[in-house]
């Protein structure tokens, strides 16, 4: 990122995707100078810029991977039936958000002609590269249609997103629940309440180094307790702070005066991001009161309309986070896996709409809301 003009990578995006953060020049090249994003990561930048003389007009986010984590859209399957046979599957191309399963633009274009220019070159790319595949993940339908056309197989997913229906305050929205869900909402903040906890919500340069220590120590535990090695570190979050304020809000926790726990949430003109979360103490629901309760308030202050809570999670649904299906795109050198995966896409697309037409009818609202 560092070899490309950030005002001219910034002025390809749409106005109308709300300036999402992750797509910024500057939260890709932070991921990269901070060494979160690298060839010694399995994250090479092999970004694609397409220019008219001279000048960019179009461009996507582009890495070569060497192995298939931080992504959200699972294929180890896939990677394991190539090895079974002989065949490697890393590396491939990918084109997404690292470590972020945030869906919006993929292909950044000035206008509808450099875009169809970008999907041909990017398809080009990896036909020349040797890659066993390209993805596209959590592109926006009409992107994934022109990826489509130019002969990716698309793949369906789901996420659960909070959308404000014009409510003023947390009681507003509890009103529109159900009565079980509502009283579990209530029943669960209550127990972080009773506990003694309370909470700070910080934007932008209010949030102070011990603050961003705290919020890392939070992060860096949440994945030892999964055995996992954390995506980013100390680094990238001081420098976000400094870099992007106006992107970033920290929740953070208290107990008798001292931080117990810590959730990161960034930011545009109409969304939240719920990003990442940790404790150094247990409380009963303090996960869902700083992860998805202090989001809703804050959404509500803010008068923000969405909130996307990240990959999966049905439990979301209880919290008013409704099901929202999601695309990615995939094409693979190989004709013969490549017709095996399409069956597979096929089937479990038919699966996914069952499964979503199966939330919508167990949604949290009440039927006049």
């Amino acid at each position: 990122m560092a070899e490309i003009d950030p005002l001219a990578w910034d002025g390809l995006a749409d106005p109308a995707s709300g300036r999402q953060p992750f797509l910024r020049h500057a939260w890709l090249h932070l991921l990269e100078s901070t060494g979160c994003v690298s060839a010694e990561t399995g994250w090479q930048p092999f970004h694609l810029v397409v220019e008219r003389d001279g000048v960019p007009v179009a461009a996507a986010p582009l890495y070569l991977k060497t192995h298939s984590y931080g992504e959200y859209v699972f294929d180890w399957a896939w990677a394991q039936a190539y090895d079974r046979h002989g065949l490697n599957y890393y590396p491939k191309l990918l084109s997404a958000i690292p470590f972020t399963p945030v869906p919006g633009e993929r292909l950044l274009a000035r206008d509808d002609a450099a875009r169809l220019a970008l999907t041909q070159a990017l398809m080009r790319l990896a036909r020349q590269s040797k890659v066993s595949s390209l993805h596209v993940l959590f592109p926006t339908e009409a992107q994934a249609t022109l990826l489509q056309s130019q002969g990716a197989m698309i793949r369906r997913g789901v996420q659960f997103h909070w959308r404000n229906a014009g409510w003023t305050d947390f009681e507003g929205f509890l009103a529109s629940l159900t009565q079980p869900k509502r009283k579990k909402i209530r029943a669960e903040r209550r127990k972080v309440q009773d506990a003694g906890v309370s909470f700070r919500r910080l934007e932008g340069s209010a949030i102070c180094t011990a603050d961003w220590d705290f919020f890392s120590a939070c992060y860096d535990t949440t994945y030892a307790e999964h055995h996992s090695t954390p995506y980013l570190n100390r680094q990238f979050f001081g420098e976000l702070g400094r870099q992007m304020p106006e992107s970033v809000i920290l929740i953070i926790a208290e107990l008798a005066g001292r931080p117990i726990a810590s959730s990161l949430l960034m930011r545009d003109q109409t969304r939240l991001y719920g990003r990442y979360w940790g404790a150094i103490e247990t409380v009963p629901c303090l996960h869902f009161e700083t992860c998805y309760y202090q989001a809703i308030d804050a959404a509500l202050a803010l008068g923000i309309e969405v909130i996307e809570g990240g990959a999966q999670g049905e439990h979301k649904m209880a919290r008013g986070f409704e099901p929202v299906s999601t695309v990615s795109a995939h094409w693979l050198a190989e004709p013969a896996f490549a017709n095996a995966v399409q069956n597979f896409l096929a089937r479990e697309g038919r699966a996914m709409d069952g499964y979503i037409d199966e939330l919508g009818e167990r949604s949290p609202f009440r039927s006049e809301s």
